[in-house]
């Protein structure tokens, strides 16, 4: 039986690439033995994304993310001195997804015409024995498809003035989170907090009149109901799980993810253990120490279904390899290709396959036709 195809739509895949120096052409067990003696990050050798892997897992369609922090003058977190630093940041790493492209592993998707030609492309290939596709010029030497990918922005510090948002809009961006963690320079994240700022606002309103997609991820509760008060598009929380089941401001409460539903928004499943368990404490928590299993993400899936009253606003956004490995991951998981599990536990749960299609990409998929239809 063919392997579902899966849409990710939340994977930083540049800042593996260059700020962990993973080449994400090679093997997970590649990877992890070049990074068997690296001490330098908590999740070396812990790694679970790579092409192969997504491959192997039909994670055929993702959202890819820029990144780049401003960190001020005695800013508690990491990042870079000036905005203009973060900008050229994420330019290399456009660059990365570009030589990604000319390569073949993956391809830009910026419009309904190119998101339904690489749906297409993925669902109508046939398998290979292990259930992965494979491009038909010949079965016994089967070709690579390309990684669908949607460029996102995490944390709009590196947006120079409005004139750089344009242009980031030209070179295929299509989506934007205005805060990461902590204060930042158009919005406040997680752990802060505040109103939007000024700036903001302003941000907001350019990133409608081009019609980028705000995701909420990230925004402290403030900021978060100030950015709904000005927006009138197309909105999504990227990785994004339910603050009841895991109390943190990072997770969302009950009235937010109503909010979002309301708006015909998605709610991406996040994997980080930290966002699935109560009470973790991090660096020190082991998923051992909850027997987390990747089910637990059914019951938070369960929760906004509830909220919402339907299964039309859950997706997959894992954000594997988002800063932490398989340290911070339920202990069934250990690659982005174990996502597979995912259909069964739904059926138990008794979910139709209607509904199982849509968490595994169709709702994801549906949403950016009506965003980009609009």
């Amino acid at each position: 039986m063919p392997k579902p195809l899966i849409f990710d739509i939340h994977l930083d895949l540049s800042m593996n690439a260059l700020d962990w120096n993973r080449d994400l052409r090679w093997s997970l067990e590649k990877i992890r033995r070049c990074e068997n003696q690296m001490h330098d990050r908590v999740d070396r050798s812990n790694n679970t994304v790579c092409f192969p892997e997504m491959r192997r897992g039909n994670v055929g369609l993702c959202v890819a993310t820029q990144i780049g922090r401003h960190s001020p003058y005695f800013h508690k977190l990491p990042g870079w001195a000036s905005p203009e630093q973060a900008w050229a940041s994420t330019q290399g790493q456009l660059a990365w997804y570009r030589i990604m492209t000319e390569l073949g592993e993956m391809t830009p998707i910026t419009s309904a015409a190119q998101l339904d030609a690489h749906v297409a492309l993925w669902e109508n290939a046939p398998p290979c024995d292990d259930g992965t596709p494979y491009v038909v010029e010949s079965k016994a030497q089967p070709g690579k498809l390309p990684i669908g990918f949607v460029l996102s922005l995490e944390g709009a510090d590196s947006i120079i003035n409005l004139d750089y948002l344009e242009r980031s809009y030209n070179d295929g961006l299509r989506a934007l989170g205005p805060a990461h963690y902590g204060p930042g320079r158009y919005a406040d994240g997680t752990d802060s907090a505040g109103p939007l700022h000024p700036e903001g606002k302003e941000l907001l309103k350019e990133m409608m009149r081009l019609g980028i997609i705000l995701d909420v991820t990230h925004l402290c509760d403030e900021t978060f109901w100030d950015a709904l008060d000005i927006w009138e598009g197309p909105l999504w929380a990227s990785h994004q799980n339910c603050r009841t089941l895991a109390p943190w401001n990072r997770q969302f409460a009950d009235d937010q993810i109503k909010a979002v539903t309301e708006r015909g928004g998605l709610l991406g499943m996040a994997f980080d253990a930290i966002m699935m368990v109560p009470g973790w404490k991090h660096l020190k928590s082991k998923p051992e120490d909850y027997q987390l299993k990747i089910e637990r993400i059914c019951d938070h899936v369960d929760h906004i279904c509830q909220i919402a009253g339907s299964a039309a606003h859950c997706c997959i956004g894992t954000d594997l390899d988002g800063g932490y490995g398989t340290e911070q991951t339920p202990m069934d998981l250990n690659s982005i290709a174990d996502l597979q599990t995912l259909p069964a536990l739904f059926r138990a749960r008794g979910y139709s396959e209607s509904d199982i299609e849509g968490f595994m990409y169709r709702n994801a998929v549906d949403f950016l036709r009506r965003a980009w239809s609009e």
